[in-house]
């Protein structure tokens, strides 16, 4: 891909069956879609990626990811960030995290991610140009339904769809918040930064 920046757009996940602690486990990736976009920014190449997780010697899937990447130009002083979308003020649940460098740097090393925008300041501020270590994606999607397991800790979770909104950084702590809508399965959870500017839209479905 010749746009030089990545970032991880969010996800969609399929729990079939469980996975437990212990179990050996396959994973087959493909790509499902490429799509080119013309952004604000500039031209914009999104990528969807298929994962399929199975239990060593099972055919059935036990989750199916979806997993969307955008690629984008790099960085210009000219380049205006993007309009905040207002937190929703409704919030039955809510815990506050104040991120740093050690736990940027341990997820990074636990989901064998070497992009350097989670762990190098010098790097992600000086070629980047970003204010601050970028929190991983991934990692707020699972503070959300780690926040879904301590509040609701007998829920089993049928699906779990995420969307980057705005990046987190480490420079500032963020909250991860949820509400559980009035069907009784349907779990509403977002992240939103010091500033009450959304960051992260989620949506559980329970079983």
């Amino acid at each position: 891909m010749p746009l030089p920046r990545r970032m991880w757009a969010g996800s969609q996940f399929e729990f079939h069956s469980p996975l437990r602690v212990g179990d050996a486990l396959t994973r087959t990736s493909t790509i499902h879609d490429v799509t080119e976009k013309s952004g604000r920014t500039g031209p914009l190449v999104f990528v969807k990626v298929r994962h399929e997780i199975r239990r060593a010697g099972e055919t059935d899937v036990a989750l199916t990811e979806f997993h969307d990447i955008v690629y984008r130009e790099a960085a210009t002083p000219q380049d205006a960030p993007p309009e905040p979308q207002p937190a929703p003020a409704d919030a039955a649940w809510e815990t506050r995290w104040v991120p740093d460098d050690v736990l940027l740097f341990r997820y990074s090393a636990l989901t064998f991610n070497g992009h350097r925008i989670h762990y190098d300041r010098r790097y992600v501020t000086g070629v980047e140009g970003y204010p601050g270590l970028i929190v991983h994606g991934p990692l707020i999607a699972t503070l959300l339904l780690d926040l879904l397991r301590h509040r609701l800790p007998e829920a089993e979770v049928a699906s779990f769809r995420f969307k980057a909104v705005r990046p987190t950084f480490d420079i500032n702590p963020f909250s991860v918040c949820g509400t559980p809508l009035a069907d009784g399965k349907t779990v509403h959870l977002w992240a939103k930064d010091h500033e009450g500017w959304l960051t992260m839209d989620a949506t559980a479905v329970l079983t």
